[in-house]
């Protein structure tokens, strides 16, 4: 091979990427703003390393899945084909990675999906570079009268989420109108709700949901396999003060802004 030819040719490629105008770049969503520091870099190796088995994550999957977001760890070992040891050695794993949560309920233990875990990880490895190929999650927030709690919750979801998630609101018994506290505890969030109108939900509206979030409808509100359901116990407003509105509508706007930050990684925001 020629040499000189060779080093010409590669000082003209050099020249060349060092004057060309490249076209900007596409906008991305959902991508590190900063490279990872080596703090970072150590708990993302950490957490990847514990779901890089197949029994861990199924055993995610399943979790993640559950109708309730909690899973019995003695429910686990059949769904598993595994031995009870073998699953709680899995589970310990996962819990002292960060990407599951446990809790003891009298005999056996529980289990949840750590916040926001799995989205940092899904942020921190690039998912949604291309926003267009982002999943937009559904979520249906459900009461009786689908008058006040339920159309709070989904005024705050709007407003902090906008169109990264869509939003539905629906009641068991729905009433004739909304309840005016309600609507006056939002505006003075500067939150509008007056467009929205109490109605009952749909077995359309329940299936498309990824997560169904029930607030005191009891046996009226819809289960399905595989559709997250989250149930948040909180005071009715209907008939009360002001006051107690308030006080509702500022446990909901904490509880929304923890479901948010779940579903969108924080860098869409």
């Amino acid at each position: 091979m020629d040499v000189d030819r060779l080093a010409d040719a590669s000082t003209y490629v050099n020249m060349y990427f060092m004057t060309a105008t490249l076209p900007p770049a596409e906008p991305r969503c959902c991508v590190l703003e900063a490279p990872l520091d080596e703090h970072q870099a150590e708990t993302l190796a950490h957490q990847l390393k514990a779901l890089a088995d197949p029994v861990r994550l199924r055993l995610v999957s399943i979790v993640a899945t559950a109708p309730t977001g909690t899973v019995c760890a003695c429910n686990l070992p059949g769904a598993l084909g595994k031995s009870q040891p073998t699953v709680s050695h899995h589970l310990t794993q996962l819990v002292n990675a960060g990407v599951l949560e446990r809790e003891q309920r009298g005999k056996w233990a529980w289990f949840r999906l750590a916040s926001n875990q799995l989205g940092a990880i899904r942020s921190a490895l690039g998912e949604g570079a291309d926003h267009h190929h982002v999943a937009k999650p559904t979520v249906l927030f459900l009461c009786v009268h689908n008058a006040g709690r339920s159309q709070m919750a989904a005024g705050f979801m709007r407003s902090i989420a906008g169109d990264r998630v869509e939003v539905f609101s629906a009641g068991s018994a729905p009433g004739e109108q909304l309840n005016p506290m309600a609507v006056a505890a939002m505006r003075e969030r500067d939150i509008d709700i007056t467009d929205a109108a109490p109605q009952r939900w749909t077995d359309d509206m329940a299936r498309t949901a990824d997560v169904i979030v029930t607030m005191g409808c009891g046996d009226e509100c819809p289960i399905y396999p595989g559709t997250r359901v989250v149930d948040w116990e909180l005071r009715d407003p209907a008939g009360q003060e002001i006051e107690l509105v308030r006080a509702v509508r500022d446990e909901i706007e904490q509880l929304v802004i923890g479901l948010a930050n779940e579903l969108t990684p924080a860098c869409c925001a």
